[in-house]
């Protein structure tokens, strides 16, 4: 099992060494404003994607928060859209193995059929050399990857694309206990859907079920069976990203509380 977590930037491969982790994932920037990506690493993206192929290590980004583009909303759509392929491209100068971006959403009131159309839009106006990882949501009622019925018709306008297998998912499964998705069957229903699970956000919830709270919580210490969060990560058979609370010493703990199970 390839397990890591998710760390900051600055130096993320001593993060790496910190939780003796052969992956890790980071922000290149900070994730709630439209400024461009900062890569802080000492010597710039070149020393950071030589130092980590001799380390060993993938290097997985997230986009900012406040990319949405699926939005009708221009003055947050078209940004969006820049934004994402400024990430992207910072990421691919590194030897990102990929750029995780959350599904987005719409107006309470609009047509979540613009949304699909509009992820049809972005994917067809970036240029993409590594994979883009769409990633579930918890909350919002209009939001475009929230229900499976809701990321089916994402990946149904994504389909026609040219790019489309360049697009992959990263399941996060707090995010799927507390957007109202059934655990037992989660990862049957979404290769079902888009035929590959690329990366797991592995976090327990601290919300109950359904409840559409975005909040993580360190294995065991959340509301999710146990053994049935520890399914959903072994079923989905991909690398593994902690997005759960601490530094090195929790992750650690987390890592080998999955271990255990594995």
């Amino acid at each position: 099992m390839q397990i890591g977590a998710h760390v900051d930037q600055t130096d993320p491969l001593a993060e790496a060494a910190a939780r003796q982790a052969p992956l890790v994932q980071f922000f290149l920037g900070d994730p709630q404003d439209y400024h461009g990506p900062e890569i802080r690493y000492a010597g710039g993206a070149e020393a950071l994607k030589a130092d980590a192929e001799a380390a060993g290590v993938d290097l997985y980004v997230h986009a900012p928060y406040i990319v949405n583009v699926a939005t009708t909303n221009n003055r947050i759509r078209i940004p969006s859209r820049k934004l994402l392929q400024q990430h992207h491209d910072a990421a691919a100068s590194i030897g990102a193995k990929g750029l995780i971006v959350h599904g987005g959403h719409v107006n309470k009131a609009d047509d979540p059929a613009k949304g699909f159309d509009n992820w049809r839009k972005a994917i067809e106006a970036t240029d993409l050399t590594i994979p883009l990882l769409i990633e579930n949501t918890a909350g919002g009622d209009n939001a475009m990857t929230r229900y499976l019925d809701r990321i089916a018709r994402v990946w149904d306008a994504i389909s026609s694309t040219e790019q489309a297998d360049m697009v992959g998912i990263c399941l996060d499964t707090c995010h799927a206990h507390a957007g109202g998705n059934d655990l037992e069957t989660i990862v049957e229903d979404v290769l079902a859907i888009t035929g590959r699970i690329d990366l797991v956000h592995g976090n327990d919830s601290r919300d109950a079920f359904d409840s559409g709270a975005d909040r993580h919580a360190s294995f065991g210490a959340g509301q999710i069976d146990p053994d049935l969060l520890a399914g959903v990560v072994r079923a989905a058979n991909a690398p593994v990203i902690c997005e759960t609370p601490g530094g090195a010493a929790e992750h650690a703990a987390d890592f080998a509380w999955l271990r255990e199970r594995w």
